[in-house]
């Protein structure tokens, strides 16, 4: 009876977990076909339930879908059991679904989405199918009331899908429409690791233009660096040698002579700057924020993320609560540092930081989202669920990295001792203003990956599925080596000017490429998509603004890592008296 118990068991346990989520079937065994969302197809993000529409259901229930990952939630993800009975390797003949009998309300629904080019999205074993939902022809509108699909399988893996719409009727009051459907399946050669490829577009991502673009900027890091590199050493070479002789002059000479540079700034520049605690919370989330990029670069390049739904969402958000620490030890070790007192607020300020922006952001987006009663809406269980991971996970890590980092590595250790009273500042040209500076900073770093810009922006904003994860991480380390470069130049042509201001310069110099990122965002919207409408606008410029923001912390981090050890070095090489 014992054993008679665990086969009953495990068959059971068979028939449970055969399906969609290890994506093996048996012949005849229950296929289930998703509806997601309708919507139009220029604005890909304002998306409604696929049954907001006056669709029907088939006469199969019984099965519901919840919200299997908190990205999905986020994402908009709608999944309805569309009722449509579909088995492994079971052709279906033309079968009705339903009958639907049309009013002025349900006509004047489907005209609104025939006229706004609306498209639905469906699944079968987590791969997505798309098919339109009409056609305007003469000033006339049709609906498609067919759809046939042709699924192909591989042994006991489905491995392609194609959706065919038919049929077309024009809607007018009182008409009839009989919805149905049909299923062949067929053999297919393709394997099941290579089934997602249909959905790549290796001649848009792998076009010459993008292998070009990537040359280029590579071309651009060598010639920078090298030229960075000539200009210091010459420049710092006679520097050194210049102080050397001042320092075998007497003080009469060396009061005599036309002492200037950066050496003149030597009790200042390791002086704390101002708003040390939003600067040390900048700087931690900046060290977080590049640990993620990194981490989920690796994931998408390893784990090839973008077959599965939501996937890559869900890893950032996983990676970015277990990086917490990073964050808190980088930023309280420099505030401790900095001789800032007031370690708790540094604390929240960076744990918080990050999160309170995107979350006003998308709460700000959710009303104008529930306003249209679109999918994107944010579930109220879900807003509990990020706040909680916020205050439960990240606030907690970041409080122990914290520690760790002021008793580990807050002691200041600086190679010129600070000045009890601050040099004043002398005049310099215009163009030597730090406000100058932290705009021209950007300019090379936004260069180097503008066209990179435009392949992210279309993968996420039109129909693309972004796959070539291997160029981004090659963008992003010519973006950081390009930054550091740029930065190092500018602190160096502050410092000469005798201006010890340079934690802030440096920080928003280079950060000043999420400027011309977000500038290029607005000729992108006007000039590369179809865009309309308050939804749309409001969720591109909203979260185009903190891609922008991210990015530009990131670069800002970067930055004024590579400047403090340029700084720290220069200044430590010079015998100061």
């Amino acid at each position: 009876m014992y054993f008679a118990t665990i086969i009953v068991l495990v068959n059971l346990l068979c028939g449970v977990i055969a399906d969609e989520h290890n994506h093996i079937y048996n012949d005849g065994e229950e296929v289930v076909l998703w509806m997601n969302t309708v919507g139009p197809y220029h604005n890909r993000q304002e998306t409604y339930a696929y049954f907001s529409l006056p669709f029907c259901v088939g006469e199969k229930r019984g099965i519901g879908h919840y919200h299997e990952t908190l990205s999905e939630a986020l994402q908009g993800v709608e999944l309805e059991f569309s009722g449509y009975d579909i088995n492994y390797k079971a052709n279906t003949e033309p079968t009705v679904i339903c009958m639907v009998e049309l009013n002025d309300e349900k006509v004047k629904a489907f005209t609104y989405a025939v006229k706004n080019d609306y498209w639905y999205q469906m699944y079968i074993d987590g791969l997505p199918i798309w098919g339109k939902v009409g056609e305007k022809e003469d000033k006339k509108f049709s609906i498609y009331t067919h759809k046939r699909f042709d699924i192909g399988y591989n042994g006991q893996h489905i491995v392609d899908i194609n959706l065919t719409t038919e049929k077309k009727e024009l809607l007018t009051p009182g008409a009839k429409i009989k919805f149905t459907y049909e299923v062949n399946w067929k053999p297919s050669p393709v394997k099941f690791a290579d089934r997602f490829d249909k959905y790549l577009d290796p001649n848009f991502f792998q076009h010459r233009i993008h292998w070009f673009s990537i040359f280029n900027s590579f071309m651009m890091v060598i010639f920078l660096v090298g030229l960075v590199s000539m200009i210091l050493m010459r420049t710092l070479r006679k520097d050194y040698a210049r102080y050397s002789k001042d320092e075998e002059m007497d003080d009469m000479e060396r009061d005599l002579g036309d002492e200037y540079g950066w050496k003149q700034v030597h009790g200042d520049v390791f002086r704390s700057p101002s708003h040390a605690l939003f600067f040390s919370a900048l700087v931690g989330t900046g060290y977080q924020l590049t640990s993620v990029v990194l981490a989920v670069i690796i994931f998408a390049i390893l784990g090839e993320l973008y077959t599965e739904r939501g996937s890559l969402l869900s890893t950032a958000i996983f990676v970015y609560a277990a990086t917490s620490p990073i964050n808190g030890y980088f930023g309280g070790s420099l505030y401790a540092r900095l001789g800032g007192k007031v370690w708790i607020r540094q604390m929240l300020a960076s744990a918080f930081l990050v999160p309170v922006f995107v979350c006003g952001t998308a709460f700000f987006i959710n009303f104008i989202a529930i306003y249209y009663h679109a999918s994107r809406a944010i579930p109220f269980g879900t807003m509990v669920a990020v706040t909680c991971i916020c205050i439960f996970v990240i606030l907690p890590l970041t409080l122990v990295g914290t520690v760790v980092g002021r008793n580990l590595d807050g002691q200041p250790d600086y190679p010129c001792r600070v000045n009890a009273v601050p040099r004043p500042i002398p005049e310099k040209r215009w163009f030597m203003e730090p406000g100058i500076i932290i705009l021209l900073g950007g300019v090379l770093p936004f260069g180097s990956i503008f066209i990179e810009m435009y392949f992210i922006f279309t993968s996420f904003w039109a129909y693309k599925i972004y796959y070539v994860y291997g160029f981004m991480l090659l963008v992003f380390c010519i973006l950081m080596i390009v930054t550091v470069c740029v930065t190092i130049v500018c602190t160096y042509f502050l410092l000469n000017a005798e201006d010890y201001r340079w934690q802030w310069t440096s920080f928003l110099s280079a950060a000043s490429t999420s400027l011309y990122v977000y500038a290029y965002s607005f000729y992108y919207f006007f000039f590369k998509t179809k865009m309309y409408g308050l939804f749309q606008t409001a969720f591109y410029f909203g979260y185009m603004a903190l891609f922008s923001g991210a990015l530009g912390i990131i670069c800002g981090t970067v930055g004024y890592i590579g400047t403090t050890v340029f700084v720290r070095k220069i200044y430590s090489n010079v015998k100061i008296d």
